[in-house]
């Protein structure tokens, strides 16, 4: 049950990721890999803030602006100095590799003696306090982590949502919908497509933040993969929800996130060896890449069957 609460608590930590995903691949049809060096830029700030005494949620605040910088020079790189987008999302990870290494100051930064918003919610209620379930014994202090990512991932979700029910986010989706279109109509794609990558990197490197405090460490790794992790989650919810709704794809994205994190703890149950996770990772996207295409092929087959 632990192993459980834990998988959905990382899961609902990465949603912020996937939705980050969501807004660069889906919404601006972007195909960002600054991604894996902005959560880990999110995860280093906010742990070296964290380390010299600030407030958690002061720390976690100014990692969500530290990723919406790295995500303001990739679409700089693209749109002024029309560098391609997928190059200038390597070129703009490779760079914080070595900007995250300069925050923290050494490659892993242990957490664990620090104040966090995580300890923050543990440490309002005993630790011996627990709940029984059957024969399980839950922890209220677990519990309480997860209410308050619950509480984290509603906010952010909503405003998102009302973001893109607005004009500037309505332009933002026409954006990635049709270029030309939008540009005839006298918006500035440029700036468009450079403020959707911040705020997409800004909620990545928020849930790097989030996830060092969590696990109770950074790492300079920490984002190694972590754009598969996204997509997974992207693709799996579009599944799930089967809609283009912008509600529908953010709800969708969460789900994504939960099942693709609970998928991946059920592999490890089964006697994965943790070695072959990132092989794993790439097949569990491959299936769900290939799986809604081959559904539908099906589902025509039958259905001419059946006329037949």
């Amino acid at each position: 049950m632990m192993q459980l609460i834990g998988s959905v608590s990382v899961g609902l930590i990465l949603s912020l990721l996937a939705l980050g995903v969501l807004i660069s691949f889906r919404i601006l049809a972007f195909r960002d890999l600054t991604v894996e060096g902005s959560i880990a830029l999110g995860g280093a700030v906010a742990g070296t803030l964290l380390v010299s005494g600030w407030n958690p949620w002061l720390a976690t605040f100014l990692a969500f602006l530290a990723g919406a910088c790295a995500g303001t020079v990739t679409g700089i790189l693209t749109t002024r100095l029309q560098i391609n987008g997928l190059l200038a999302g390597i070129l703009v990870m490779t760079a914080l590799y070595s900007v995250n290494l300069r925050v923290m100051n050494r490659s892993n930064l242990p957490l664990f003696k620090e104040q966090t918003v995580v300890s923050m919610a543990q440490k309002a209620v005993s630790p011996d306090l627990k709940w029984t379930i059957g024969r399980w014994d839950i922890p209220v202090q677990e519990v309480l982590v997860v209410i308050l990512v619950l509480a984290i991932i509603g906010l952010v979700s909503g405003i998102m949502y009302a973001f893109f029910k607005t004009n500037l986010g309505l332009a933002m989706r026409a954006t990635g919908d049709n270029e030309q279109m939008i540009r005839a109509l006298g918006v500035e794609v440029g700036w468009m497509l450079t403020f959707g990558l911040a705020l997409s990197n800004g909620l990545v490197a928020l849930s790097g933040a989030l996830l060092v405090q969590y696990q109770g460490y950074a790492d300079v790794q920490m984002g190694l993969g972590m754009v598969v992790w996204g997509l997974a989650s992207v693709i799996i919810g579009e599944s799930l929800v089967n809609s283009r709704q912008i509600g529908m794809l953010v709800v969708g994205t969460i789900m994504g996130s939960i099942l693709f994190r609970l998928l991946v703890a059920i592999a490890l149950r089964w006697g994965l060896n943790p070695n072959d996770l990132k092989l794993v990772t790439a097949v569990f996207v491959l299936i769900a890449l290939v799986a809604p295409n081959a559904i539908d092929v099906a589902r025509r087959k039958l259905s001419s069957l059946g006329k037949a």
